[in-house]
């Protein structure tokens, strides 16, 4: 049986569906990235800690490196030998932040090579309708005005269904905007022969600009340098960008700094946490109650976190300049 569910549970915001996770005796999961850039936070601190609450849980985990995926949404250009290097640098900045070992790596490259996976793909798609597949765009952070300019951008939701059956798998990982096609897969299993399968998704940390956490496209973004800290920024740039991010006084809603607090912070770096005149903060709800009072200045909540992630990230930079060929790659995709 799996063990230990309710942590893992508490650190996402939603699991399709609760009673189906227990009632697995065993489990494997998965977890699809894009080589497309830096890791953020959003990335590197909390999935690595959610997919180690997991394997931890008795499911045997796998990071697909999707680097087909990647290709497909226009990442490096298309370019699928800089793709492939953006994802050996992703493999390293996982192990670097602490992931367990038990978790597996594993290419698109490698499952797209099979002709058994394009003729799932094909029953995938025969089960679907052009409007669905389209709802399912946001997983790629492209409306569905995209396919109408780039065909192949319809293929993306197909394939990761595809990755899901080809895989065998029993829990699907992924963040709130992998919501639709997780949802798309799920009501067609049946359609294509395979079983089903538990959706457990994370939520999403908005921009250090601001925004709607549930809008993908105010999500941090790695192509975007302010609107997010990379597990490679210096302390000076951790600083400076959390110090200008978005904090407004008194407000929770679309509050980047309140969201690392709560989901990363908290979650799984929680050791006691001094802000301003408090010394520690043992639950997020007090700290969230307090700032909302206006007990907790936005500057010192900034101040705090600026030093957390410093002391958190240090590991994460040395095991990159420890190594030539991991420091080469940290130093072509920072």
């Amino acid at each position: 049986m799996l063990k230990d569910l309710s942590r893992l549970e508490s650190v996402v915001q939603e699991v399709i569906t609760p009673e189906e996770l227990r009632d697995l005796e065993s489990a494997k999961g998965y977890c699809g990235f894009e080589p497309s850039g830096p890791i953020h936070l959003g990335t590197g601190l909390l999935w690595t800690n959610i997919m180690n609450l997991a394997a931890e849980s008795g499911i045997e985990m796998t990071v697909l490196l999707a680097d087909w995926h990647a290709a497909i949404n226009d990442k490096f250009g298309g370019d699928l030998e800089k793709i492939r290097r953006n994802a050996e640098y992703m493999k390293e900045g996982f192990l670097s932040l602490g992931l367990n070992h038990s978790v597996k790596f594993l290419y698109a490259s490698d499952l797209v090579a099979s002709s058994d996976y394009w003729a799932l793909l094909l029953k995938v798609a025969k089960a679907l309708t052009i409007s669905r597949i389209k709802r399912a765009l946001p997983i790629l952070g492209r409306s569905e005005e995209d396919a109408d300019k780039d065909s192949s951008k319809l293929i993306y939701p197909m394939m990761q269904a595809t990755d899901i059956f080809y895989m065998d798998l029993d829990v699907a990982f992924g963040g709130m905007d992998q919501r639709h096609v997780h949802m798309l897969a799920r009501d067609i299993h049946r359609k294509v022969g395979k079983k089903g399968f538990v959706a457990i998704h994370s939520p999403l940390i908005s921009s250090l600009k601001g925004g709607n956490r549930m809008d993908p496209m105010n999500k941090m973004s790695k192509s975007k340098a302010d609107s997010a800290v990379f597990i490679h920024d210096s302390p000076e740039e951790i600083s400076r960008k959390i110090r200008s991010a978005f904090c407004p006084e008194k407000i929770v809603e679309g509050n980047p700094i309140l969201q690392i607090y709560k989901n990363i912070i908290f979650n799984f770096y929680n050791n006691g946490i001094a802000i301003g005149d408090k010394e520690e903060y043992g639950d997020y709800k007090d700290l969230e109650r307090d700032f909302v009072e206006g007990k907790v200045h936005p500057s010192a909540l900034k101040e705090s976190l600026s030093q957390k992630l410093v002391t958190i990230l240090e590991p994460s930079r040395k095991y990159f300049e420890s190594d030539q060929r991991r420091k080469a790659l940290m130093e072509e995709f920072r």
